[in-house]
């Protein structure tokens, strides 16, 4: 499939979708549009993801180049820029369809929906959670595969991407491993899955629960992508709710080295990490025995030898082995989980 992806003044910092498309993703993408870098290339930027070209707009591409148009970011609220709407209705009038994972669905956007019946298109709101979502009957721990859950001191700290590549690895290793996708970059990543953060409070637990025994018995090994973080102000019952419905044998704690406030929340700072150990081993406790094993530290923003001086840190703090699984790879990390 050939796409663009919509990255606006926040690639690629603040577009954890679009990396996580450009990384991860079976897809050709034919262009990134970012107003603040037309001209550029992605590899300007991230070297170690699919290269395309940087655009201002839809607008820059014929319409017969792209089949679908992804939207890479969601900002806090997961609302819709209204200065993205020319590019999403662009992308209906050249015929192609537009994946989204904002709260905000466009397949209710009575101008979006119109265009896109003109035109034989589709828009794909990846955070509509099924309609037959239900409670938790409290039996993922019953399945044959191991569940390894990432969690996370905060939100933005790397815990799609140390499952994506913890998955991967593992299945290049030989083991008989997959991806439970709980967010929208997952979803647009592995093409199915349950938004847990759209779905109702009740059913959050169960919406987990249903992926892991839809896939337990067909794997040795489940990697569940973790959203959130146990202390965060706003998204905490999203965390907990996949912490009790996943019932994970083991647990990868993800930080971001350097950080010290919770993001957008920045009058909350971030405990210790033992104290989030204690935390997350705690409240899994009633459901789980489920223990923090491993971390992975994002430390994008530091050079190697500061980056393995924070690594050698955050293992001390952790009391387990502890990688970043972009810079370093995840051979320590497989090594205790699997």
């Amino acid at each position: 499939m050939r796409v663009a992806i919509l990255a606006h003044e926040q690639f690629p910092d603040r577009a954890k979708t679009a990396l996580g498309v450009l990384r991860y993703a079976d897809h050709d993408v034919v262009a990134v549009l970012d107003r603040d870098n037309p001209g550029e290339q992605v590899s300007s930027f991230v070297p170690d993801v699919q290269d395309a070209p940087i655009v201002t707009g839809m607008d820059d591409l014929e319409p017969d180049e792209v089949e679908t148009l992804l939207i890479g970011i969601a900002p806090i609220g997961g609302g819709l820029e209204e200065s993205w709407r020319a590019d999403v209705r662009t992308a209906l009038e050249y015929g192609c369809d537009v994946v989204s994972g904002l709260h905000y669905f466009l397949s209710e956007d009575e101008e979006f929906a119109r265009l896109a019946a003109e035109n034989g298109c589709e828009l794909r709101d990846v955070r509509r959670p099924p309609d037959d979502l239900t409670v938790s009957d409290g039996v993922a721990g019953d399945v044959d595969a191991e569940v390894i859950l990432t969690v996370g001191t905060d939100c933005s700290v790397g815990k799609m991407t140390t499952t994506m590549e913890l998955a991967r690895d593992a299945r290049e290793a030989g083991y008989d491993a997959a991806v439970i996708p709980t967010g929208q970059t997952g979803i647009m990543i592995e093409g199915w899955g349950n938004p847990v953060d759209r779905v109702v409070s009740d059913f959050t637990a169960g919406a987990v629960e249903e992926m892991i025994v839809e896939r337990g018995d067909e794997y040795d090994y489940l990697f569940v992508e973790g959203q959130g973080s146990i202390v965060h102000p706003a998204y905490s019952a999203v965390t907990c709710g996949i912490l009790h419905g996943a019932m994970p044998d083991r647990l990868v704690l993800c930080h971001d080295a350097g950080r010290e406030a919770i993001h957008g929340y920045e009058s909350f700072p971030l405990p210790s990490i033992p104290s989030y150990v204690d935390l997350y081993e705690s409240l899994a406790a009633p459901v789980s025995e489920a223990s923090v094993v491993a971390g992975a530290l994002n430390t994008a923003g530091l050079d190697d030898d500061a980056a393995r001086d924070a690594l050698e840190e955050y293992a001390a703090e952790l009391d387990a082995p502890a990688t970043d699984v972009i810079r370093f790879g995840t051979d320590d990390l497989l090594e205790v989980l699997l």
